[in-house]
C-alpha cells in the first residue's frame, strides 16, 4: 500500500482526496526534492520565480506571523561579496571539524556563483512583538520561516529547478552587506536555478558524509523513540 493510500476514507475525506494523479505529484516532489550545489549559469523565467515566491509565501506560520523577508540579489558585486562570506565560513567550518576538515573541503557545498537566481532569506525585525505562538517557544519564527523555505524548494521542484539552501555564513556579514535592520536575522542564502540533472539521492549520502536514518528509529509511540539516534556518519 503506497504511503498515501487508506483502507478505508469517509465521505468527507472523499471528497476533500485530490486525484490518484494529483496525489502522486505532491509525493514525487517531496520525495525528489534534493539540496542542489551544481547549477547551468541560465536565467529563471521571471514568472516562474514569481511563482515559487508565492508558494513560499502561501507557508504556514505561527500567530500568522509571516516572518520570513526575501531578498532578491541582481548585483554581481553582492553576489561575489555573498560567495566570499560562505567561502570564509567554509574553512572555519573545516576547522572545526577536524579530522573530517579535508573531507569537507572536497565537498561541493554551495552553487553562490552558477545559479540563476540568489536569494536570501531572513527573519524579519520587530519579532518580539509577535507573543501568539512564541511566548514559551519563541524560536517558532524560524521555523515557520523554514516552512517557506521547504514551499519554495518543492515548488521549484516541480517546475524543473534546482535549489540549494546554504547556511556557512555570519550572520552579521550579511545584515551589513545588505543593509538590513540591525533586529533581522538571515538564516539562509538560496541558490536557485536550472541544472542539467538532479542527483538521484541526496549528495552527502552519494558521497559518504552521512546517512538517513530509517523512519522507525524516529517515530514514538506515547514516548520517546526507543532505538532514537543520529543519522550515521562514519
Amino acid at each position: 500500500m503506497a504511503p498515501h493510500e487508506q483502507a478505508e476514507s469517509t465521505p468527507s475525506q472523499a471528497q476533500a482526496r485530490y486525484s490518484e494523479p494529483e496525489i502522486e505529484a505532491v509525493y514525487r516532489a517531496i520525495a525528489e526534492r534534493r539540496d542542489m550545489r551544481h547549477f547551468v549559469p541560465a536565467p529563471v523565467d521571471p514568472e516562474t520565480l514569481t511563482r515559487v515566491l508565492r508558494a513560499a509565501h502561501q507557508a504556514p506560520s505561527v500567530g500568522l506571523m509571516q516572518p520570513w523577508r526575501f531578498i532578491r540579489v541582481t548585483d554581481p558585486e553582492l553576489r561575489s561579496a555573498i560567495h566570499g562570506c560562505v567561502d570564509r565560513e567554509r574553512e572555519r567550518t573545516a576547522e572545526a571539524l577536524g579530522e573530517r576538515g579535508n573531507e569537507f573541503m572536497r565537498l561541493k557545498v554551495e552553487g553562490v556563483r552558477d545559479c540563476g537566481e540568489l536569494l536570501v532569506v531572513s527573519l524579519c525585525d520587530g519579532r518580539e512583538r509577535f507573543v501568539f505562538g512564541r511566548r514559551t517557544m519563541p524560536e517558532m519564527d524560524l521555523a515557520s520561516a523554514a516552512c517557506a523555505i521547504q514551499n519554495l524548494w518543492l515548488a521549484a521542484r516541480a517546475e524543473g529547478l534546482g535549489m540549494g539552501w546554504v547556511s556557512l555564513f555570519d550572520p552579521a556579514e550579511l545584515v551589513d552587506l545588505l543593509a538590513m535592520p540591525a533586529e533581522a536575522r538571515p538564516i539562509a542564502v538560496l541558490c536557485l536555478g536550472h541544472v542539467e540533472a538532479f542527483y538521484d539521492r541526496p549528495m552527502l549520502e552519494k558521497e559518504d558524509w552521512a546517512q538517513r536514518a530509517p523512519l522507525a528509529e524516529l517515530v514514538g509511540e506515547n514516548g520517546w523513540p526507543s532505538s532514537a539516534s543520529y543519522p550515521s556518519t562514519r
